[in-house]
């Protein structure tokens, strides 16, 4: 079964459309009019080898805040959706990775349980056009909606850029590990409830 969604969603605040595929090779063809969000989705798609596409048009004349926080919303339920039932997968995934002087940790479990744990501080408010406050409503906004317990912690790193691409590859990182299929457990769900 093919483990892929196309979504779409319309607000009179954006208006996106995305493609997401889990078994992909990490192509990505983002346009959401935030460059450095398009440079971080890139390389998301890219390290968790995940095929993206993503459209976005949002209400940047008033802030990047709208766009940011949508397109999580509609990665996180693409994922979701991508996933089905979560038979056979490794469901936990984490990562360490290191961006020159920054170190950032991303830990998820595809529990169903939404929850964002954001231990990540910036030196400066803004990366290229971006507020970086805005990093943690992506990363809340694709939590909640993926259905999934997330864990973001900065061990080390003063630059913003390295510091917020640390901790997109580590999400990208921690996901393909958490999606992978499992061929210990075959089509089973990774729980002793017997969903997630």
């Amino acid at each position: 079964m093919p483990r892929t969604a196309s979504l779409t969603r319309t607000t009179s605040e954006t208006d996106i459309a995305l493609s997401l595929d889990l078994d992909g090779s990490g192509r990505a063809q983002v346009a959401t009019g935030i460059g450095f969000l398009d440079h971080m989705l890139t390389a998301l798609a890219r390290h968790a080898l995940f095929d993206l596409t993503v459209a976005a048009k949002g209400d940047l004349h008033i802030d990047f805040h709208h766009t940011a926080e949508d397109v999580g919303i509609v990665l996180g339920k693409a994922l979701a959706q991508a996933l089905g039932d979560k038979r056979g997968i490794r469901r936990f995934g984490h990562a360490l990775v290191p961006m020159d002087e920054a170190l950032a940790e991303a830990a998820i479990d595809i529990s169903g349980r939404p929850f964002l744990a954001w231990s990540v501080t910036f030196t400066r408010d803004k990366v290229g056009e971006m507020d970086t406050e805005l990093f943690e409503e992506f990363f809340r906004a694709f939590a909640m909606n993926a259905l999934v317990t997330l864990h973001v912690t900065q061990k080390a790193g003063t630059n913003a850029h390295h510091v917020a691409e640390a901790c997109f590859k580590a999400l990208a990182r921690a996901l393909r590990m958490a999606v992978e299929p499992d061929a210990r457990l075959g089509d089973a769900i990774p729980s002793t409830k017997g969903s997630l």
